[in-house]
């Protein structure tokens, strides 16, 4: 058994705070998530005797970190959907993806269908080659596996008595 059971549940969190990434260039990388993804900088606190940059927007602060060894960080060309990344959900898939051939970004483009609902996916690189996806997964309902009743994206689901399923799409193909 884990501990965190044996005391009586998991640990008591509210939400995801921040990512670290360690970057070759914090000036590039501040660059492309501003630029790129729309975050804005904010203040880090002056007592970090390290390079960094820490940036805010959709409910998610960034903490960019410079290497200690740039040179000898992994280079990663290939998009792989398999591999680490971080998700975020826009309103225009068309929009996103005319944006991103206008920045002449490699990515790749997938469309996962479950039960009758499409959801379509937008993968490409960081200036450090870590992996970002762009897609409308909330068209895809957040079912529970278990009996116990979760909470996702701050909908408690308690209080629906069984998981509903939403057929609205926005597409823009």
């Amino acid at each position: 058994m884990l501990a965190s059971a044996a005391m009586g549940g998991p640990l008591n969190l509210s939400s995801l705070n921040h990512i670290s990434l360690v970057c070759r260039s914090v000036e590039k990388s501040l660059a492309f998530y501003q630029d790129v993804l729309g975050f804005f900088p904010i203040r880090r606190p002056g007592s970090f005797d390290f390079n960094g940059a820490w940036l805010f927007g959709y409910g998610l602060g960034i903490h960019l970190l410079q290497s200690e060894d740039p040179e000898n960080m992994a280079e990663k060309t290939e998009i792989n959907p398999k591999d680490n990344h971080i998700s975020f959900q826009c309103e225009s898939m068309a929009a996103v993806e005319k944006k991103l051939k206008e920045l002449d970004l490699n990515y790749i483009a997938r469309t996962v269908e479950e039960g009758g609902i499409y959801v379509d996916q937008l993968f490409f690189h960081d200036p450090d080659g870590f992996m970002i996806e762009i897609c409308n997964c909330e068209e895809l309902p957040v079912i529970p596996l278990t009996a116990e009743p979760i909470r996702a994206c701050r909908v408690n689901l308690r209080k629906q008595a069984k998981p509903q399923v939403h057929a609205s799409f926005s597409h823009s193909h």
